[in-house]
């Protein structure tokens, strides 16, 4: 039962996010699945803590120049990182850590 928790979580977080909306699917479009992610995560003690949930696209099924032609995701460079701290540290800026809950990525076919 606690799977299912885990994945309810998730839909509401993707909803309240308006990550998605469901649309009609175009007729020379091309369906792309999707796919639970489920992981156990454990205490120190080596006991169930919580579930994890991400529902994710099978990106798998698609091919390059046919369902796509191009590809971005939003990912920091380590190198980013490291000249965003130093600014930082040079300018006397404040530094914040974020957590990012839930992301949802998902490319446009054409």
């Amino acid at each position: 039962m606690e799977k299912c928790n885990a994945m309810n979580l998730e839909i509401e977080s993707i909803e309240n996010n308006d990550s998605w909306k469901l649309t009609d699917l175009p007729a020379d479009g091309k369906k792309i699945g999707v796919k639970w992610i489920l992981k156990t995560k454990l205490n120190e003690n080596g006991e169930i803590d919580k579930y994890k949930a991400r529902l994710v696209e099978k990106e798998y099924a698609q091919q390059h120049g046919v369902d796509y032609n191009e590809v971005f995701t939003l990912l920091a460079r380590l190198d980013t990182i490291r000249l965003v701290l130093a600014l930082a540290t040079q300018r006397g800026w404040k530094i914040y850590q974020l957590d990012v809950k839930s992301a949802f990525f998902a490319w446009s076919t054409k």
